[in-house]
C-alpha cells in the first residue's frame, strides 16, 4: 500500500480542488473569483500525477522493499565480490508516514468544505478604514432604496463632506456579529487576493434586534450621522434600521477592492 501513497495524496489533493471550482463557487470562500482557471488548471495537473503515479507503482514488484525483520538472506545486499549494494532491496518510491498529514487537509476540503470567515473574523479584526481623505463623492443613484456594498456607505458615511447619505434610503447585505455590549453590527469581509489578507467592513445596527451571529441578512434603513467627517467619532458607521430580513448567504459572501 506503501507504494501507492504518492498517487493517493496527488488524486486526493486535485479532487478537492476540483470540488470546490468544477461542482460549484465553494471555492469563492477562499480566493478571488479571477483564480478560478488557474485553480482547475492545478486540479488536472494533480490527477494527471495521481493517475501517472499509480499506474507507475502498479508495475513495481509487489515484493520491492517489503521483506519483514528476520526474513533477510544472508547475501541480502552484496553482490558476487561481496560489495554491498545500498540500492538492492529497497522500495525509493515509499511515502513517508508524515506526508500522510497532507491528506488530512484535502480530505476534509473534499469531504467538508470549511465555511467561509464570519462574525469570529469580523470581532477580531481592529477598527479599519479605508484609506482615503476626506473629499466629496458623487450623488447616488436615484430611486430609494438603493443598494450599497457595506464598503460604499461606510466610505461615504465617514468620509464624505457632501453628506450623500442624508435623506436616502439604503439596503446593505451582510452577516451578523454582536458586541460585547449588547451592540450589533452588519458586517462583510473584504478580501484583496484570498482569505488570508481579509479585513472587515463594520455597521452598527440600530432599531431592530439581533438575530444570530453569522446569520446572513439585508438590512434597510436610513444613515444616522456622526461626528465630523474623517474622525475617530464618526467609526463606526450608523444604520437606523426599517426593515431586516434574512437571506441565504451568497455564493460570493466577500467584498472585493
Amino acid at each position: 500500500m506503501r507504494r501507492f501513497g504518492p498517487a493517493v495524496l496527488l488524486l486526493l489533493s486535485g479532487a478537492a480542488v476540483l470540488r470546490i471550482t468544477v461542482l460549484g463557487d465553494l471555492y469563492l470562500r477562499y480566493v478571488q473569483a479571477g483564480l478560478k482557471v488557474y485553480l482547475i488548471a492545478s486540479g488536472v495537473v494533480l490527477l494527471t500525477l495521481g493517475a501517472l503515479s499509480a499506474v507507475r507503482a502498479t508495475r513495481t514488484p509487489d515484493g520491492d522493499g517489503d521483506d519483514e525483520p528476520g526474513d533477510e538472506d544472508p547475501d541480502h545486499g552484496h553482490d558476487e565480490h561481496g560489495d554491498h549494494d545500498p540500492d538492492h532491496g529497497h522500495d525509493h518510491h515509499r511515502t513517508p508516514r508524515i506526508a500522510w498529514l497532507l491528506a488530512v487537509p484535502a480530505a476534509a476540503l473534499l469531504l467538508f468544505p470549511p465555511p467561509a470567515l464570519g462574525s469570529y473574523s469580523a470581532d477580531r479584526e481592529a477598527e479599519q478604514r479605508a484609506a482615503q481623505g476626506v473629499g466629496t463623492f458623487p450623488a447616488l443613484p436615484a430611486g430609494d432604496p438603493v443598494a450599497l456594498t457595506l464598503g460604499e456607505y461606510t466610505s461615504r458615511a465617514i468620509y464624505d463632506s457632501g453628506r450623500s447619505l442624508t435623506g436616502r434610503t439604503v439596503e446593505m447585505t451582510g452577516f451578523v456579529t454582536r458586541g460585547d455590549d449588547g451592540t450589533w453590527y452588519l458586517a462583510r469581509l473584504l478580501i484583496t487576493c484570498c482569505a488570508a489578507d481579509a479585513s472587515t467592513y463594520k455597521i452598527e445596527i440600530r432599531g431592530a434586534d439581533a438575530p444570530a451571529n453569522d446569520t446572513w441578512v439585508t438590512v434597510t434603513g436610513t444613515w444616522h450621522p456622526k461626528g465630523e467627517p474623517g474622525s475617530d467619532e464618526a467609526w463606526p458607521p450608523v444604520l437606523d434600521s426599517t426593515a431586516v430580513r434574512k437571506v441565504k448567504e451568497p455564493a460570493n459572501p466577500y467584498e472585493r477592492r
